[in-house]
């Protein structure tokens, strides 16, 4: 695996995150980006300076600490129906069981502790909680470990937007949920989900 770039490149502060449990606390304390100014795909180190990250962004920070630690920096992409987003989260493995750590705004598609045999597994927990207002479900697929490595190191630590990296991860191998004509069958989520999905963490500053 390629070396992690030395602490003077601006990321010492990843040397304080042992284990996805911090790396997820240390998450949860930055806002999340609401992309007010127009939207982002902003470096580890530009997330620092902004001291904000939406879930791309956050993905792409966990895998970086993971990998400051020696663990391969991995992503999964969550893949949706129209009319919804797609959710990313970073990949981690522990004593050959997968689990994910999760920048979000909601109660809702969090981290996952390393108790999935499979990635398959590990994905479709997040099924039944993908849902939009309506209770309709929307989760569609979900990809295989994406690794960052093939970007080098560049992406740690760049000024400019890395849009090249949701591009690509969107346009590699995906996997469906169920085929297109059960979606129908599919049982919308209660009221009282529902309910549990609008809660949220942090608001727009000023709102």
């Amino acid at each position: 695996m390629r070396a992690f770039p030395k602490d003077d490149a601006g990321l010492g502060f990843l040397a304080k995150l042992r284990g996805p449990a911090a790396i997820q606390d240390f998450l949860n304390g930055l806002r999340i980006n609401f992309e007010s100014d127009g939207e982002t795909c902003r470096s580890p180190l530009q997330v620092m300076a902004h001291k904000e990250a939406h879930c791309m962004e956050g993905a792409m920070l966990a895998a970086a600490a993971l990998w400051r630690h020696g663990e391969p920096p991995l992503l999964l992409d969550l893949r949706t129906a129209h009319g919804d987003d797609d959710h990313v989260v970073a990949l981690f493995k522990r004593k050959g069981h997968w689990g994910a750590i999760s920048k979000t705004n909601h109660a809702v598609l969090r981290f996952r502790d390393p108790v999935y045999r499979t990635v398959r597994e590990l994905a479709l927990s997040y099924f039944n909680e993908y849902f939009l207002d309506s209770g309709r479900k929307t989760m569609r697929s979900w990809s295989a470990p994406y690794s960052l490595l093939r970007f080098g190191t560049r992406w740690l630590t760049a000024q400019e937007d890395l849009w090249e990296i949701p591009r690509a991860l969107d346009h590699s191998p995906h996997f469906q949920v169920l085929p297109g004509s059960d979606v129908r069958e599919l049982r919308a989520a209660d009221p009282i989900e529902i309910g549990a999905g609008k809660l949220t963490e942090w608001r727009p500053r000023g709102s």
